[in-house]
């Protein structure tokens, strides 16, 4: 017998493998991979990383203020008598609300501000779109807005003292005032800019002229109105701040001016912080409302 045919009778190793075995070739597999268990871990892993990476690039500037302020006190870089240390105020804020102080000024300056703010949206939403859509009442009151528009919410704080007492009205009143224009001004220029294409496309259709307002104007105007919305929203806190410094006994204003005249430093830049945090939930609030209201604007 040749040597190529010993070659070609010699059994295959798979087949030899199988004589070995009891006729049962032994399952040949490649490099296993990963299994479902690694997998999971893998894309939770992943989830988180992204998620605390998103978190730290959205709160690397405030971490940095944060770090400053409580690194300048104890290096002697400014007086920690005038600015403490964040961790001494942190300490005095948890004071305050463990013992319900932060919590019951926090909640008188929230009713005040919330009700002042609601009135301002509900009156000058309606108003900005009269005074937007329709010219003879724009003519009307025109110029008396133009004068009370210049007027600044603070300089007036004396005159609603006097009219209406160091109480809840007036407090309330002022916001309401302070907020009025931001929410009536960017009403009137939503309504004014409306594209022209869309009007023309909707009268040569016939629209009659409330439905021309309800189907065009108004869904078009709402971005612009919700930016007035949010600039009376951080009206809204700014200037109940100042007003509870004058006659209140309750409220984040009085706390922040109280603490001051007992030189209680951390406890008036605890009451500040908390203005601050509460501005900032209420802008948040309002941006959330804004997308519900204007998902139209990105579905489909």
């Amino acid at each position: 017998m040749s040597a190529g045919a010993a070659l070609t009778d010699a059994p295959a190793p798979e087949t030899a493998a199988a004589e070995r075995h009891g006729g049962t070739a032994p399952r040949v597999t490649g490099p296993r991979g990963p299994g479902p268990a690694r997998r999971l871990l893998g894309l939770v892993g992943g989830l988180v990383g992204g998620l605390v990476g998103g978190v730290l690039r959205r709160t690397a500037a405030v971490l940095a203020l944060l770090a400053l302020w409580e690194a300048a006190p104890r290096l002697g870089f400014v007086d920690r008598i005038f600015l403490p240390p964040f961790s001494e105020v942190a300490v005095a804020w948890w004071e305050l609300l463990a013992d319900g102080q932060l919590l019951d000024d926090a909640r008188a300056s929230l009713v005040r501000s919330a009700t002042g703010f609601g009135l301002a949206v509900l009156v000058a939403v309606p108003l900005g779109l009269l005074i937007g859509w329709y010219r003879p009442v724009a003519e009307l009151l025109g110029p008396l807005l133009e004068v009370f528009r210049n007027t600044a919410a603070l300089a007036l704080l004396p005159v609603f003292v006097l009219l209406l007492g160091i109480g809840e009205t007036s407090k309330v009143s002022i916001v309401l005032y302070a907020c009025t224009w931001p929410v009536l001004l960017n009403t009137i220029s939503a309504v004014r800019t409306v594209d022209p294409t869309l009007l023309k496309l909707a009268r040569s259709v016939n629209l009659p002229p409330w439905r021309l307002f309800q189907r065009v104007i108004l869904p078009a105007s709402v971005p612009a109105v919700f930016t007035g919305i949010r600039l009376a929203g951080a009206v809204a806190i700014l200037v109940l701040v100042a007003a509870e410094m004058v006659g209140a006994k309750a409220g984040l204003g009085f706390l922040i001016n109280n603490s001051q005249f007992n030189f209680a430093i951390p406890q008036m830049y605890a009451g500040i912080l908390t203005v601050s945090l509460i501005g900032v939930a209420f802008n948040q609030l309002l941006v959330a409302l804004e997308r519900r209201f204007t998902s139209w604007r990105t579905s489909g």
